[in-house]
């Protein structure tokens, strides 16, 4: 029987009007075969109206899935880039520079020397689990939740989707009490965990989905619940979270893009939460919710 040839990691890059590339985007975000396809989309040129969308798709059978979602939209021009044989995703974020998001400042291990004194500091290294800070998800949930806790701290805590566990850590490492993450991905479970490590954070982190992990339930009613993930597991599990909260409990949701956002909304509203804040990156939206 004949191999499989060995898949060859490739960037596959797409401009065109932000409109065009945002519906692409959804496009993806609603292909269940490209579920855990990791792409950003960021505006590349304001006066051009030119938007861009990056994909690192991690097996052949992905990049031809992004091909064909991609190269349904003509006036999308997609380039594809063979990247080097060696750890191409850690190489090609390990150059970013640190992002601040209010008291937070998240940084790699190429930063150290920078770190502000006055910040909450947060190491997070690149590699394949989502959530170094870059994205505008990420972003905004960590955004929204500094400007939470000028008023109040939140002693229990979910983060749904951790990814690399930063949202977490975030809470652990500003008061949190009890800080859980969960990810249906083994490698993020395990990324998270060494980050909690790094930083020094109380937080523990568990593979599941959904929220029926023992521990998780065990845990539960939670004050806040972190959930960045994408727009249809986040109304699947509308009704997961709003159980998982005490009663005014708050919930911030990222992962959307600004077109799915009173998709999202919807089913929230439906079930009794009160939108409090918005916060709109690039093409991507945070939603702050409280439970009635």
């Amino acid at each position: 029987m004949n191999q499989p040839a060995p898949y060859t990691p490739q960037q596959i890059v797409a401009r065109g009007p932000r409109l065009v590339a945002e519906a692409a985007a959804e496009a993806i975000d609603v292909d269940p075969a490209l579920e855990g396809a990791t792409y950003s989309i960021l505006e590349e040129d304001e006066d051009k109206n030119v938007w861009r969308i990056d994909a690192f798709p991690t097996t052949a059978d992905e990049a031809a899935g992004l091909q064909t979602r991609l190269g349904a939209f003509p006036t999308l021009k997609v380039t594809t880039e063979v990247l080097a044989d060696a750890d191409w995703l850690a190489m090609a974020l390990s150059g970013l520079p640190p992002v601040r998001a209010g008291r937070f400042f998240v940084y790699g291990m190429h930063d150290r020397g920078r770190l502000p004194a006055s910040t909450v500091n947060l190491r997070i290294e690149a590699g394949a689990a989502f959530g170094t800070g870059h994205h505008g998800t990420t972003v905004g949930c960590l955004q929204a939740y500094d400007q939470l806790i000028k008023a109040r701290r939140f002693g229990k805590v979910l983060d749904v989707g951790a990814g690399t566990g930063l949202l977490a850590i975030a809470a652990a490492r500003t008061g949190s009490r009890v800080a859980v993450g969960t990810d249906i991905d083994r490698p993020s479970v395990r990324i998270a965990r060494e980050n909690a490590k790094v930083n020094r954070a109380d937080a523990r982190f568990v593979h599941a989905s959904g929220l029926a992990h023992r521990l998780v339930a065990s845990r539960a009613p939670y004050d806040l619940v972190f959930a960045n993930i994408l727009a249809r597991p986040l109304v699947g599990l509308a009704q997961d979270i709003k159980q998982a909260l005490v009663p005014g409990g708050t919930v911030i949701l990222s992962g959307l893009l600004r077109t799915q956002e009173r998709f999202v909304k919807a089913a929230y509203l439906s079930r009794g939460f009160k939108v409090v804040r918005r916060i709109h990156r690039d093409a991507w939206a945070t939603l702050v919710l409280t439970r009635a």
